[in-house]
């Protein structure tokens, strides 16, 4: 391994280790680093990856309409904007009940028009800002007309066959990793951590670098 790469790997590694140690020093968590079983589970058996093999990826189990991954996602915008370039981001929304499911229908939709990053955070604020309900494929549709959004382009995409089968690549993924609930994070489909793991989901945050580092370390 070239000398540069590897010091910059090593820095990376130690830049999550000194953020932990900092929180915890702050009593913000248990000293020392993250532990398998309490911060963050190991996967009984290995989650399908996207991200290409020189990349580690880091899975972002979310749901519009949760509160929770409303207030996280700040957090979390800013933690992508700052990881490696060896970290692979991937957003899966999920719905653990029939009324959920428009809305992540709706992600992978806006994905599909290449409307996504102009609109990702204007569905957080319409729900939540707004108190808009977006459930049904009227609400949808409704909504993305308020967007700019061709209504028969955004109905043929939400009832599109790619969206619905990766609709269901979700679920099963949210399967594979056991998702209790959300905002969640695996990582190189080794691994899964949560606020409630982890103690709040900014900590979700350190954990999960600190498992990328274990990743990268482990090659």
């Amino acid at each position: 391994m070239h000398t540069s790469l590897r010091r910059r790997q090593t820095l990376a590694g130690f830049g999550a280790l000194t953020a932990w140690a900092i929180a915890a020093r702050a009593g913000a968590a248990s000293l020392g680093p993250p532990v398998a079983g309490v911060d963050y589970l190991p996967l009984p058996k290995l989650a399908p990856v996207e991200a290409p093999a020189d990349k580690i990826e880091v899975v972002d189990f979310f749901r519009y309409d949760c509160p929770h991954c409303n207030a996280f996602e700040p957090s979390f915008l800013q933690w992508m904007r700052s990881a490696p370039a060896d970290v692979h981001i991937r957003r899966v929304p999920v719905a653990f009940e029939p009324s959920q499911a428009g809305v992540q229908l709706l992600y992978y939709a806006l994905q599909s028009l290449d409307l996504l990053e102009t609109l990702h955070a204007k569905v957080f604020q319409s729900i939540h800002g707004d108190h808009q309900t977006l459930q049904t494929l009227d609400q949808i549709l409704s909504w993305g007309r308020s967007q700019g959004v061709d209504s028969s382009a955004l109905k043929q995409a939400l009832t599109s066959f790619s969206v619905a089968s990766s609709a269901r690549k979700a679920q099963l993924l949210m399967d594979t990793y056991k998702v209790a609930g959300v905002p969640a994070l695996g990582v190189a489909g080794r691994f899964y951590t949560d606020g409630q793991l982890a103690g709040t989901n900014e900590k979700a945050l350190l954990v999960a670098s600190f498992l990328v580092g274990q990743v990268r370390r482990g090659r």
